[in-house]
């Protein structure tokens, strides 16, 4: 019976084994002494630095029987191969970095709302403990945010309740604060219903005007009921759609729909030109836009659940890093220190 023989191929790359000689060497100029600084004999060290010319297919030193130096190819490649040597040389303790949850990249996308309170501190938190994290934002819808995170392209989303419910058993949820809706008016429209009412208001109450205290004299719904109502479109955010339509309906009021905007700049925006009113979490205030006031309101509303939400079965290091810092902040926001 016949046997075929193998056929040993020569390796296409180098091994690291053969790069840390190729320096010594490099370094000492002598065999000799390269092989002793490398705790060997000379006739390994030259057999492998004879097999790394022939994987890379060039010579890398000029030899004599007097001499060892770099051929130039040698030389321009010296730098490169410290390089790769000192990147090897990392990958464990970088490694150890990633497990630990000190290093590595998070994917985290939050909605409008969350960018005028619940996010600038969470950020500055989270990296003030992991610097080494890369954070990549995304600013998207609570719909959007729950797609892509069932499809695998985010790690985590900061949403308004509630969850889809054909999606809660595989992903978890963290409340973090709860906060009640204002309304959101034109500076003109304030000053108007306050001169009705008999309300105190701003001497500035003009299309300039911000919101400075003076305009955060309650208003009740009725009051603004005849305005247009500026809102999300219910298929993007219908949580949150609900609960507003939810707060006309228990006052036995119909809201006049004006514009449907998928941002809150966009229809804090539409607000500032008269194009209506809105109902906007309390943080919102923190967006101060030129002739758009915000008042509470009169009536008993329900309050908006922002939280985090993330697959149930995919928690690395780094996001579970996050995950603590938001049960933190969650737990300083429901007990706040006096």
């Amino acid at each position: 019976m016949l046997f075929a023989t193998p056929v040993v191929t020569p390796a296409v790359t180098p091994d690291l084994r053969q790069l840390r000689y190729f320096i010594a060497v490099a370094e000492e100029k002598h065999f000799g002494r390269a092989a002793a600084r490398l705790s060997m004999t000379q006739p390994p060290l030259s057999q492998a630095i004879r097999a790394l010319e022939e994987t890379l297919g060039v010579e890398l030193f000029a030899r004599t029987k007097r001499s060892v130096e770099l051929t130039p190819v040698g030389a321009d490649l010296l730098p490169e191969v410290r390089r790769l040597l000192a990147a090897a040389e990392s990958l464990r303790p970088f490694a150890q970095s990633l497990a630990r949850g000190e290093a590595g990249v998070l994917s985290l996308a939050f909605v409008s709302t969350a960018d005028y309170g619940l996010l600038p501190p969470l950020l500055r938190d989270f990296g003030a403990r992991h610097p080494r994290v890369r954070l990549q934002l995304t600013e998207a819808t609570s719909d959007v945010q729950i797609e892509e995170l069932v499809a695998g392209r985010i790690d985590a989303g900061l949403v308004i309740a509630p969850l889809p419910p054909r999606h809660a058993a595989q992903l978890s949820w963290l409340p973090i604060v709860r906060e009640p809706l204002v309304i959101a008016m034109s500076s003109v429209l304030a000053a108007r219903l306050d001169e009705t009412a008999g309300r105190l208001s701003a001497p500035d109450a003009s299309a300039d005007a911000v919101d400075t205290g003076w305009h955060r004299q309650p208003v009740s719904l009725t009051e603004v009921a005849d305005e247009p109502l500026v809102v999300f479109p219910r298929r993007l955010a219908p949580g949150f759609y609900d609960i507003i339509m939810d707060c006309y309906g228990v006052a036995g009021l119909a809201p006049r729909i004006g514009q449907e905007a998928i941002q809150m700049q966009t229809i804090v925006s539409l607000v500032s030109a008269g194009m209506g009113v809105a109902m906007v979490p309390q943080s919102l205030r923190n967006l101060r836009r030129t002739g758009v006031v915000y008042r509470p309101l009169r009536e008993s509303v329900p309050a908006i659940e922002t939280g985090l939400v993330w697959r149930t079965a995919e928690v690395s290091p780094v996001l579970a890093g996050f995950i603590e810092i938001v049960r933190a902040h969650a737990a300083a926001v429901a007990h706040p220190v006096a």
